[in-house]
């Protein structure tokens, strides 16, 4: 089989062996909304800075814009002004009385150095704008001279800014109203597709637990419903090639067993030898290993059915162990009885046992707690990739080649699957491999 259809297998070999996820606690679903590192709060993000970016844009345009022409409007006044003074103080020279007598005059003395300095030597008129006082308001200066005499005047600019200011805090109060808006309605858009993502997800996870038969069906024509269809086709195409794969190691199974019925035969009907012995153990193990195959094979078609039944489950694996002819140490705690199918049980217990003499250091260990059954070695523990993928066919995880075909772990795993219970492979501190199968409790028996 290639890495594909191996890791397939191994995804749906795996579906006893993991824990069945529980439902979202209430806590765990709010930590999920208000966790920062999602795309929900990553888009609400953008969007929010995008609008305040826009919105700040705007209001500088709005603002500058509006400064400009209250400023031109201010410069207009004071010139208006200024010419109105001009006209009038020549009328009071022709007229014979002095300048200081005009409306609107503003004595030398009284004019500020700033505008003086603009309008230096020349004959203006010059405009210079007054916050020199912001109590008392700014002004509007205009200064020009007529008939050599320096006249200024002032505009009061006050009811202007105070306007400008009106503008600016109407607009921030704008930007917030919109930001109050614009935030809950992308936080609402993103969560409509992260639902839809969330979908594809665990459709994908349940693929990965085995479930072949999950799909998306998405529909659309945006970028989701693109990944939904790619998945789809994944599944699909994963489906069949499995499929492809258990059919072919049932048909090898199946060869096979003619054959080795021929040789099981020939090696009965040897003289008593060393070789015989040989050839006999050699044609056991091949025999072991084709009965391995056909029960994959029925596993994988989902053509076992459990017969369960009340039974002692500590006496039962007391049995199992005995028969092993290997050494563990079995514990039973109280005298436990649970529904199960015995034959498939007995199959389990062996498997796991034999697993951990061959793969493990004793003491084994084998402890039954009420419907729990756990065994344990005290060798170098379960290779991380079983742990991470689940026990997968023709791989032992040995160092070295030749130790067992790989199919004990599947099988159990498959027939905890089909007697309904879970079986769960980990590594114990400071070393060992522990597998713990959870059988399902009786009906109206408490749990333990």
């Amino acid at each position: 089989m290639d890495k594909t259809t191996d890791a397939a297998v191994s995804a749906v070999s795996a579906v006893s062996a993991d824990r069945t996820a529980p439902p979202p606690s209430p806590g765990r679903s709010l930590w999920r909304f208000a966790d920062p590192r999602s795309l929900r709060w990553k888009i609400t993000a953008g969007v929010t800075a995008a609008a305040c970016a826009m919105a700040l844009g705007i209001g500088i345009l709005v603002h500058r814009s509006t400064e400009d022409r209250t400023m031109g409007n201010g410069r207009s006044s004071a010139l208006w002004e200024l010419e109105k003074a001009t006209a009038e103080l020549r009328g009071e020279h022709s007229a014979g009385r002095t300048p200081s007598t005009a409306p609107g005059y503003i004595a030398g003395d009284e004019v500020p150095e700033q505008l003086l300095d603009r309008l230096g030597p020349g004959a203006g008129p010059v405009t210079w704008y007054d916050t020199r006082k912001p109590l008392q308001g700014p002004w509007m200066w205009a200064a020009g001279r007529a008939d050599g005499t320096v006249l200024a005047v002032k505009v009061y600019m006050g009811t202007e800014e105070r306007s400008l200011q009106a503008l600016d805090r109407h607009m921030r109060y704008s930007a917030l109203a919109t930001l109050a808006v614009v935030v809950p309605l992308t936080v609402l858009a993103a969560e409509l597709g992260l639902r839809r993502l969330r979908r594809v997800a665990g459709t994908a996870r349940r693929i990965k637990q085995g479930d072949l038969d999950a799909r998306t069906r998405g529909r659309g024509h945006d970028e989701i419903s693109e990944i939904s269809s790619a998945v789809d086709v994944m599944a699909d195409a994963l489906r069949e090639r499995l499929r492809s794969e258990q059919r072919f190691t049932a048909d090898v199974a199946h060869e096979l067993r003619t054959p080795l019925a021929g040789l099981v035969t020939s090696a009965s009907l040897l003289p008593e030898s060393e070789a015989t012995d040989l050839v006999r153990d050699r044609v056991r193990v091949l025999r072991g290993l084709v009965d391995d195959l056909l029960e994959i094979s029925r596993l994988d078609a989902g053509a076992e059915r459990a017969e369960t039944q009340p039974v002692p489950l500590g006496e039962l694996v007391e049995e199992s162990v005995r028969r092993t002819d290997l050494e563990a140490r079995v514990t039973v705690i109280g005298r436990p009885v649970a529904e199960t199918d015995p034959r498939r049980l007995d199959r389990i217990v062996t498997n796991l046992v034999l697993n951990s003499h061959r793969h493990g250091r004793p003491p084994v260990e084998v402890t039954v707690d009420g419907t729990t059954v756990v065994v344990r070695d005290h060798g170098p523990g379960f290779p991380p990739e079983l742990l991470d993928h689940g026990p997968q066919r023709f791989r032992t995880g040995a160092a070295e080649r030749g130790h067992g075909h790989g199919l004990g772990l599947t099988i159990a795993v498959g027939q905890s699957h089909v007697i309904g219970a879970r079986l769960t492979l980990a590594n114990a501190e400071p070393h060992g491999a522990v597998a713990t199968l959870e059988l399902p409790h009786r009906a109206g028996s408490a749990p333990g």
